[in-house]
């Protein structure tokens, strides 16, 4: 009889992450666990776009030009890629030191120090190196074991250091660091400009119908310029 090989599980790497994050398809998608301000984000975005699609866009489209609603699909497609890009990307997730590892830095720190007495908060622990004949601190995370390097951060949200740390943003819900600093940054441009674009139009759409019905039956017509003051908060929160 031939003996039945049965393949070993692999462990992914994100399997075995100590932080607070969340993972989807098959560790491609990452999130912080909080994620209810982005759910409300994207509802928002796509509740007021809708409104402006439905209401404003075969008004203008008819009056003034086709233009007008196919650029406006294209901005709004461009600001949900960003958005989903930011907030599923890995924002820049140091690795925590292996149990050896630690031990071999706690040791090395003792060493240097001397031991810590008991019920008393170790002193911040620093390593310089040297970087371009320059002489940069490093500052010890005892969460995650390591000497962080320049401009890195423990998020307290998601339990983990990130490098280029700027910010934990719960609109987006995720941390903003050095791997999707540059899609948040185009989230927030392409948001502000989006914001101007149905601004302006629903201006233009409620001056062009007001001369028609009225600046009152306008308003009443057309339910998609109520919603543009929240819209206008997430802008502002952003940036």
């Amino acid at each position: 009889m031939s003996a039945v090989m049965i393949p070993k599980k692999v462990t992914r790497k994100w399997e075995k992450l100590p932080g607070k994050n969340t993972f989807c398809c098959d560790g491609r998608v990452m999130m912080a666990r909080q994620k209810g301000v982005f759910y409300l984000t994207l509802f928002l975005i796509i509740g007021t776009c809708s409104l402006f699609f439905a209401f404003e866009c075969p008004y203008l489209a008819v009056h003034l030009s086709v233009a007008i609603p196919v650029f406006g699909v294209v901005l709004f497609l461009f600001v949900m890629a960003m958005l989903l890009r930011t907030s599923f990307s890995d924002p820049g997730v140091l690795p925590r030191a292996l149990p050896e590892e630690a031990n071999f830095i706690e040791m090395e720190i003792e060493a240097a120090n001397g031991s810590v007495p008991a019920g008393q908060r170790p002193p911040p622990r620093i390593r310089n190196v040297q970087i371009n004949n320059q002489i940069v601190k490093l500052k010890y995370c005892y969460t995650c074991k390591i000497f962080r390097p320049p401009r890195a951060s423990h998020c307290s949200i998601c339990d983990n250091c990130v490098d280029r740390f700027d910010h934990h943003c719960p609109w987006v819900g995720n941390c903003v660091g050095k791997r999707n600093y540059r899609y948040f940054y185009l989230f927030t441009l392409s948001l502000s400009l989006l914001t101007i674009y149905i601004f302006a139009f629903d201006i233009v759409h409620v001056v062009l119908r007001s001369v028609d019905s009225g600046f009152v039956n306008t308003l009443k017509e057309t339910p998609g310029t109520y919603p543009f003051t929240t819209f206008m908060c997430i802008k502002k929160t952003l940036t």
